[in-house]
This record gives C-alpha cells, structure tokens and sequence, in this order.
C-alpha cells in the first residue's frame, strides 16, 4: 500500500505528543510524522523530508501556534548541531516530556501499571557536563572543532561562547587547540581519506575544576608540542595534564590504546557521594556529577540495606556503586566484562578503604549464572546496564536465586520497560520508580527502579 506522504509535501499537522529524543508527533492521514523543534500541542508548518514505510520525518517551517513551554535557545548553533535535542523547550517541559516517556515505555512494552512521578531536575541545568569528546575537522588555517549534525557527518564547529552544557575549563581547551592548530600547522584528520593529524580533543574536568586534555591523533607526535601545552595552560589555569591519544586505525573509536604524556600527570581524582576515585582518559566516569550522586543515593536508597546482607551488582563498571553500596553491606559483589574497568573497581577501593567488595571479571550473564549454581543467595541484586538493558539469562538467574529485592539503573526507558515485564513474569513485582535528569537538554533520562520478591 503506498504511503500518504511524499518528500517535500508541506502540511499544516498539531503536534500529539513525543517520541524518542523530543521529536514531536504528529498525524497525517494516519501516517505518523516525526518532527525535531516541535512541542506538544503546537500547530505547525511541517516540510516532509524523509518518508518510510510506516513513518516520516518532517522539519518545522512555521509555527503557527507556539505553545508556552517554548523558548529561545540560547546555544547559536542549536538547530545544527546534534549534541541537544530540547533547547527549544521550557526546562520543565523537557523534565514532562522524560516523564512521560518513561511511563509510555513502561506501560506500553512492559505491561506494567506503577506511576512515575515527575523527574528530578537540576537547579542550573547548563555547563553540567564533565566530559566532551570534540571532532576536528576543518583545515590547519581554520580548524573546525565541534559536534556532529544529527544524522550525520557533518562537523558543526562550536561558537566563541563554547558549547552550553559543557564546563568551560573544557570550551576554554578546545579554543587554545584551535588557535594553536592555525600557528603550528597541525592538519585536522580526514576520515574518509585517513590523512591528517588532530582527529578528536577530550577534556575532563574534576569538580576542583582540574582539567586533563587529550588529543586523538593519526600519529606518534605533534608540532611544536611545548607551545600546545603553553596554550592549555594560558586557557586553563587549573591544567594537570595534555596527552596524546595515538590513534592510527580506521575507526570511529575516540581513543588509541596507548598515551603519551606531553606535560603533567596522566590521571586526576574526583569525588562523588563522599568518595574519591582515580580519573584516567580511558576511566568510565559519570558526566554529571551533581545528578549522579541523586541517582546513586537513590540506588542505595532502594536497595534497603542495613549491613548484614550480601549485595550482587551485576555492570559494575568502575565500581562506583559497588562501593557506596559496601559501606552499608555485609559483602558486595561487583561483575563487569571490561578488564580495565575492574582493575579500576579494585584501586578504587583500595584508595577508599573499602576491603568488602570483591570484583569479578567476566560477562555478567556468564558469571552470575554460575556463581548461583555454585550456591550464591543474595539478598539484594543491583543491576546497572547499557543501553541494551540486561541479557535475559541475567535476569533468569537473578529469579533463580531468589533476591528479597532487585534495583535496576537504566539509561534506556524501552529496555528498561522490557526487562521489568519479564522481571515481573518472573516473579518480581515494580514498587518505586525515580527517574534523574542527568543529561539535560537531551532526549536521554536516568532511571531507578525497585522490585520486591512476590510472596
């Protein structure tokens, strides 16, 4: 049956709600149309652009009836660059948009009937992040240092201002490595033709304000690498350390695996709910920590311990959680695929005191499976996975050894949704939910959720 919709068609459509990363939906002869920019409620000029077999996506030409949640962006290059996708909204309407999305997910996917209340906000939702990633592109006379368009390759360079959610220890970087690219030469890399130099600049910033930059490069060096570090240092004063990052694959992977230190350290500490943690280029670190420490506490909260129980948390990752959660158990228990990230997990209990928690290398739906067969009953299980939400023998397993309670940290509302369906099926059913806003301006949102053991 062919669709009602063709490339380029103008239509006048009222915006019903949204879908995933705040595109607005609207209605076309029962066809849905996806539309960036548009708010709920709104009446507007939409432009098809692109049309699938079941869905299009349209582009706002006008907006014939603004709705009051919308607002200004005050990033110049919002509507370009695909780092946020809700600066044309009131904060508010953002933190509504996440609710109701977490709650579409859970009833529609998961089955589930629990209410989610509305989303813990920032107080200042700007220069949150503690971490950027920017591709260079341009030329050494103009360099280009920025983001991504949506969907795409094409390199939006930031504004003087620097990016908006971002610390500015980190916009002040990228502007000293600009300038320093024009003097030096230094030749941006060229994907396609895997020429060039300068692929990416990293910066971390610690809540000090220490600040450690590194340069993705398709090399084993750089020019003039003293005025580099002079540069950095000059726009950050609270500089620790500038590496290189060699990195000579075709690959749309950030970082090499080797580093090499051209001035300071080559890690930094920060602190989160209390504890202090080793921060390296390749460490996995929250981006926002303010909101990180509402998520985790949230966790704890959850998890009910009073410190006589066994804990399993299942990603542990670098073992944040882990920690906080052993300094009110009897014994964790931390499983995590990465090797680097449990060598980590260990120095960072080490350099927290903390000897209750024992780390384990290995596929969690691989190891938990086993450790229940071997006869491990604990009392609480965390889970805290990617995207993709936990495997399914996980979560089986979880079942099999029979937890008075689970708490699931989720990125992904879908994926969250689906494996509270089958946590429920299995025996589980949901209690309380929070979702964080920890990345904010975004279509993403942070989620707690608890289950209780049916009696």
């Amino acid at each position: 049956m062919p669709t009602p919709l063709h490339k380029n068609q103008l239509l006048d459509l009222t915006v019903e709600g949204y879908g995933m990363d705040a595109q607005g939906v609207c209605r076309a002869d029962g066809f849905t149309v996806f539309v960036p920019g548009a708010i709920d409620g709104e009446r507007v000029r939409v432009r098809i652009v692109k049309v699938e077999r079941r869905y299009a996506f349209g582009r706002v030409e006008e907006v014939l009836s603004p709705s009051p949640a919308r607002a200004e962006p005050p990033c110049p290059i919002y509507r370009r660059c695909g780092g946020c996708a809700a600066q044309h909204m009131r904060y508010e309407e953002t933190l509504l948009y996440k609710q109701r999305q977490v709650q579409d997910c859970l009833s529609r996917i998961g089955g589930l009937s629990i209410e989610v209340p509305p989303v813990l906000g920032m107080e200042d939702p700007w220069h949150y992040r503690n971490k950027g990633a920017y591709p260079v592109g341009g030329t050494s006379s103009a360099p280009r240092i920025g983001f991504f368009a949506p969907r795409s390759h094409d390199l939006v360079d930031l504004p003087q201002m620097g990016c908006a959610i971002q610390r500015g220890e980190a916009n002040a970087a990228v502007g000293a490595v600009k300038e320093w690219m024009k003097k030096s030469g230094a030749e941006p890399y060229d994907e396609t033709l895997h020429k060039g130099l300068v692929r990416h600049v990293m910066a971390r910033v610690a809540r000090t304000g220490e600040t450690m930059v590194v340069l993705a490069v398709n090399g084993e060096g750089v020019p003039h690498p003293d005025a580099l570090v002079k540069a950095l240092q000059e726009a950050v004063p609270t500089l620790t350390g500038v590496m290189l990052s060699v990195n000579t694959a075709r690959t749309n992977v950030i970082l090499g695996k080797r580093l090499v230190t051209l001035w300071g350290a080559d890690s930094m500490i920060d602190t989160l709910c209390g504890l202090r943690f080793r921060v390296s280029p390749l460490s996995f670190f929250q981006v926002n920590p303010d909101q990180t420490e509402k998520l985790y506490g949230l966790a704890l909260e959850f998890a009910e311990l009073t410190g006589s129980q066994t804990v399993v948390d299942a990603y542990c990752g670098a073992g944040t959680i882990s920690l906080l959660l052993a300094r009110a158990a009897r014994r964790v228990i931390g499983i995590e695929i990465v090797p680097e990230a449990i060598a980590d997990a260990k120095e960072n209990a080490a350099r927290n005191g903390i000897e209750n928690a024992d780390f384990l290398v290995g596929a969690s739906e691989e190891v938990l499976p086993r450790l229940v067969r071997e006869g491990l009953t604990p009392d609480v299980v965390v889970v805290d996975p990617p995207r993709k939400g936990c495997e399914e023998a996980v979560l089986r397993a979880i079942a099999e050894s029979a937890p008075r309670r689970v708490v699931y940290v989720s990125c992904n509302p879908a994926t969250l949704a689906r494996d509270a369906g089958l946590l429920s099926s299995l025996g589980y059913d949901p209690t309380r939910i929070q979702c964080v806003d920890m990345f904010c301006w975004t279509g993403a949102v942070e989620s707690v959720m608890c289950f209780e053991r049916r009696i």
